[in-house]
């Protein structure tokens, strides 16, 4: 086994930095719709062509990109090995579905995304400098060295030029660095778009996860870490590499930064092959009898004639082991409109059934379900901001998600949920939608508008109903004050301390308050405190019901002199 090229080789300072390629990370969503190939099949094993000397993808890259050193961080004091590392958004978004999907196929693999994550910087920078694009793909293909056996491993082609572009010998290709034939085997749709491209970098670390996860490894173990990584890449200092980065971004925490431009460098030619030439066939040489015994053609010894043989009793046919159920279909449950008002909750969880090839319900089975293709601006299911959830089915093979959230604005979404074994994929697609939320009919408040009373006599019984649209609105909050209008003609509260007027008993008999906090019941309305008319001149007051919003009636109180007293009757006249 020849030593990896010197990025490799050179750990100890790079496992401590990662690149630099500047700004933020968008919201990660976990996982979305995440097709599993070939899970379960044949382990590979250090002497797979995965593992041999396949060489760096990276010996086409400037160095600043092959072995990028990371500035430090606000706040570091200068040390490049403090803060957090740096990963172009959408390799670690692919990275963080890869552990949540394999979680959910194999579970018990305890895949780390950073495991994944550490591969993708070893083999290829995470993809920088070829162009990462949003949908995973790159602008600029990434392709290891000819597996020629000159320098490294020898491995002719297996794919007819598919994958690598070479149709001699393969190439390791991609963002992970996938041999063609392992691949064809491994490949799997990490973003759900129908396609299986390690080219694109979901697809890509969602094979690397279940090619790492397979034979039944727990990568919580380190002899399974080892073994697992040890199968990508057969070197000791590939291993250590790889631990060194994924350790680092276990301890330090990484940061999505903007996906770097593709870099300015040629990428090399792919060898033009030569037609091989096809040898015209030749008939196929006789040997000639022997001529001094023509009965006994090449002198061949006679074979003696054999006894009879006594028969063999025919066994009794043995039963068939019946093959383990797999799953075999996904669907919905219900036909209910996946529909709500913006900004508001659907009636219900979706529901899906997962059944199993013998017909029964497929029980425990791990189902994605995620929000794609959204124009809502943002919906997602209520327990928390992510855009998809891990749900298993109960004992009727049903899976219900939680309730979804609309987003903030009308539009539509497509809600996908998908089920996987070790050899099967189903995917449903509903389509959803979120539409306008009506516009908010006005608050009135109705009740009197007009009283008279006398001056000393109390202004009770005023009663008032606050509703939207006919229906009451409970827990109004309202003002009652005594007003008065502006030279302008707008009406503002009277002075307390100057005030003649109306007025609500305070904590003592003695204290006068011109303005009341009000709240309406269940049924909308509110009564309002005995107003008080005691040394209140004659003459028309205003009293003002304010809502927050503005909403507003006035109320008209005119309080009148008292009747004069009925003059006395004269004395009878005394006999």
């Amino acid at each position: 086994m020849k030593p990896l090229h010197r990025h490799v080789v050179n750990t100890s300072r790079k496992v401590l930095c990662t690149a630099a390629l500047a700004a933020s990370l968008t919201t990660a969503a976990v996982v979305t719709n995440t097709p599993v190939a070939g899970a379960g099949e044949a382990e590979p094993t250090p002497d797979s062509p995965q593992a041999t000397d396949r060489g760096d993808a990276r010996l086409d890259l400037p160095g600043q990109l092959a072995d990028p050193v990371v500035p430090p961080a606000a706040g570091t004091g200068g040390n490049p090995a403090e803060g957090s590392s740096a990963i172009p958004a959408t390799a670690l978004d692919a990275y963080k579905r890869s552990e949540v999907a394999v979680a959910a196929a194999l579970p018990k693999c305890k895949l780390p995304w950073t495991l994944v994550a550490a591969i993708g910087r070893v083999e290829s920078v995470h993809a920088s400098g070829y162009g990462l694009k949003s949908d995973g793909t790159t602008e600029k293909p990434i392709r290891g060295p000819r597996l020629d056996g000159n320098g490294f491993a020898k491995i002719l082609d297996t794919d007819k030029g598919e994958f690598d572009g070479d149709t001699e010998y393969d190439r390791a290709f991609g963002p992970l660095q996938f041999i063609p034939s392992t691949w064809a085997t491994w490949k799997a749709d990490g973003n759900g778009d129908g396609k299986r491209d390690a080219n694109n970098i979901y697809d890509a670390s969602l094979g690397a996860g279940l090619y790492l996860c397979s034979g039944g490894k727990d990568l919580s173990l380190p002899a399974d870490l080892d073994k697992a990584i040890l199968g990508y890449n057969s070197s000791r200092e590939y291993v250590n590499s790889v631990l060194g980065y994924m350790r680092q971004y276990q301890q330090d925490g990484t940061a999505g930064i903007p996906n770097p431009p593709v870099g300015n460098y040629p990428t090399p030619p792919t060898p033009t092959i030569p037609t091989p030439r096809v040898p015209t066939p030749q008939p196929p040489a006789t040997r000639p009898n022997n001529p001094t015994n023509p009965s006994n053609p090449g002198n061949q010894t006679p074979k003696p004639t054999p006894e009879p043989s006594k028969p063999t009793p025919t066994p009794e046919p043995s039963k068939p082991t019946p093959a383990p159920a797999t799953l075999a279909k996904l669907e919905r449950v219900g036909e209910a409109k996946l529909e709500a008002e913006a900004g508001s909750l659907f009636a219900e969880g979706a529901r899906f059934k997962a059944v199993l090839s013998d017909g029964k319900p497929a029980v425990g089975q791990a189902v994605v379900v995620a929000v794609e293709q959204d124009t809502t601006g943002g919906t997602g299911f209520v327990f928390g901001s992510e855009a998809s959830v891990v749900v298993r089915t109960d004992a009727q093979g049903i899976a219900t998600t939680p309730r979804l959230k609309a987003g903030p604005k009308a539009g539509t979404f497509t809600l996908r949920a998908t089920a996987y074994d070790a050899k099967n994929q189903l995917t449903v697609a509903v389509d959803g939608r979120t539409t306008e939320k009506p516009a908010e009919k006005p608050v009135e408040i109705t009740g009197t508008k007009t009283v008279k009373v006398a001056a000393g006599a109390p202004v009770t019984g005023l009663q008032y109903l606050v509703a939207r649209g006919g229906k009451p609105v409970e827990g109004a909050e309202l003002t009652a004050a005594l007003v008065e209008k502006t030279a302008g003609g707008a009406w503002t509260p009277v002075d307390a301390k100057t005030a003649k007027g109306p007025w609500f008993q305070g904590a003592t008999a003695e204290e006068k308050l011109f303005t009341k906090a009000l709240r309406t019941g269940a049924d909308g309305k509110t009564t309002l405190p005995a107003l008080l008319t005691a040394d209140v001149p004659a003459g028309t007051y205003h009293l003002r019901l304010l809502m927050a919003d503005k909403t507003e009636l006035i109320v008209t109180i005119e309080i009148t002199a008292p009747a004069p007293a009925a003059p006395a009757a004269p004395a009878a006249p005394k006999a």
